[in-house]
């Protein structure tokens, strides 16, 4: 069967009735929990597990899929009113997201998020249907050696993401590798920064982090800055939904770009939306002709992650429907739903169940459309969370992060860590320590750890083998490139030498 038969197969399959109705739930499902602060779809498809015994495995997992890439389109809505990210995938959103709704401009940063997680979301699925075998190999072709590579590479656009002291922001991204090491060592079973605390033996959840520093974090600075704030709120607008010619013009070559770059990256294996986001947002601001916008409300900033996180939720099924490998957390508990309604995921799902394979496939299609139709007309109503009354927004967003946070393993000790980080991210936004190179260090640094061990296991604690590998070796001189260029940059123009020179 052809991609295209099978694709018309697939077709059948989700625009009957019941695909159709069962998409639309999944879809509004997740775009809603993407809304709550710290939810996320892993719980929600979790749960939809034993509710779907009886139903036929293909519309049952269709609506699981919908969830998930729903939950990632919804996401955006609270990063970019409330900076408190719905989803991990949004964190990179609300560095531009947010400073526009401050500047009355929450309408069309809305509109941008819809349209680019669409576009982001189409692209994808277009490419899955027709690369799928081929990316599945290139995917297991990415060994520990690759992994740290990539992951170096990640690393080293610390720079990009600072304010403007690339030593604070080296320091930020330090504390984020130092804190992600807390927990028992993968390998050895040791227990490593616990304190003898039962509590940190798992280590700490990124989402505590990510609202910590982000939501608790602007909640502190609000009620320590109430004056400025009163007066914000005396002039705040939601703004028009309308984009000009200019913004236009302005997110279209991002938006194409990170789609491709989006998905590319969610086919790696946990890799995900995540790190695709940020690689994304830090990609564009390195190729931005004005990279100062970034972080103040630049629509480039805004497309580029929202782009690649819902591509990379499309790339994470591709290991996951042709290997039977998860791309991401929530790909692992699809597999788990796969296995519980009887179907194999692997090279064999489109012989065995085609039905399954193409109808997950053009689900994407018409969730994709669902998912735009349903939020563009929402945006004027979801805008007004910006015309509530500060102390109640402050209450809100406190309740939904403690909410969130708590259900990940009720465990009031988590509650005490969230309040931690929010002190933190407040002490940070003081002295001018950015918050996003130590996001971006916690999610790198462990991966980039775990591959680093792998490596040398594997050679034997040779480091030749980062010489042998091409594609690890290539990562790995870009990413020398990429730290040493700007250095000979600044060193070869210096104004006030030449000033200096000159007189």
């Amino acid at each position: 069967m052809g991609s295209i038969e099978g694709l018309m197969s697939g077709f059948q399959v989700a625009l009957s009735l019941q695909g159709i109705l069962f998409v639309f739930i999944g879809v509004f499902v997740g775009t809603f929990i993407g809304m709550m602060p710290g939810l996320g779809p892993i719980s929600a498809i979790a749960i939809m597990i034993p509710i779907t015994y009886s139903m036929d495995p293909a519309i049952a997992l269709m609506m699981m899929a919908g969830v998930y890439y729903g939950a990632v389109f919804g996401g955006s809505s609270s990063s970019i009113l409330l900076n408190a990210p719905g989803v991990a995938g949004t964190v990179a959103t609300a560095f531009d997201g947010y400073p526009m709704a401050q500047q009355g401009k929450a309408g069309k940063a809305l509109a941008i998020a819809a349209i680019a997680s669409f576009i982001g979301g189409t692209v994808s699925v277009v490419l899955l249907m027709l690369f799928s075998p081929l990316l599945s190999s290139i995917a297991v072709s990415f060994g520990p050696v690759e992994y740290f590579a990539l992951m170096l590479l990640g690393l080293t656009a610390i720079a990009s993401l600072s304010d403007g002291s690339t030593l604070k922001a080296f320091i930020s991204a330090t504390l984020g590798i130092i804190v992600v090491t807390i927990g028992i060592d993968g390998q050895t079973g040791t227990a490593r920064f616990t304190f003898e605390n039962a509590y940190l033996l798992e280590g700490i959840d990124f989402l505590i982090i990510a609202l910590g520093l982000f939501a608790l974090a602007e909640v502190c600075t609000l009620i320590f800055n109430r004056n400025e704030a009163a007066d914000k709120e005396k002039n705040e607008k939601i703004g028009s939904l309308k984009l000009t010619k200019e913004d236009v013009k302005d997110i279209k070559g991002p938006i194409t770009r990170q789609s491709f770059l989006g998905f590319i990256i969610g086919v790696l294996p946990g890799a995900g939306a995540t790190i695709a986001s940020f690689i994304a947002y830090i990609t564009e601001k390195k190729i931005a002709k004005k990279p100062e916008e970034f972080g103040k409300g630049s629509v480039k900033g805004l497309a580029a992650p929202e782009a690649a996180n819902n591509a990379a939720t499309s790339g994470a099924f591709v290991p996951l429907l042709s290997l039977g490998i998860p791309g991401s957390g929530t790909t692992a508990v699809m597999l788990g739903a796969f296995l519980v309604l009887g179907i194999q995921p692997g090279p064999l799902l489109v012989q065995d169940n085609p039905e399954v394979f193409w109808g997950i496939i053009a689900s994407m299609y018409i969730g994709n459309v669902f998912l735009l139709i349903l939020n563009l007309p929402l945006i004027p109503y979801i805008s007004k969370v910006l015309t509530i009354p500060r102390p109640m927004l402050i209450s809100l967003v406190i309740t939904f992060s403690m909410v969130g946070v708590y259900a990940l393993s009720f465990s009031t000790f988590d509650l005490y860590l969230l309040l931690i980080f929010g002190i933190v991210g407040f002490l940070m936004r003081i002295f001018s320590f950015p918050a996003a190179p130590f996001i971006l260090a916690f999610i790198l640094g462990g991966m980039m750890e775990q591959a680093l061990r792998q490596t040398l296991t594997i050679s034997d604690g040779s480091l030749s083998i980062f010489v042998e590998r091409p594609i690890g070796l290539t990562l790995m001189i870009v990413a020398v490139l990429v730290m040493t260029v700007p250095l000979f940059k600044k060193k070869s123009w210096n104004p006030a030498k030449k000033k200096t020179d000159a007189a």
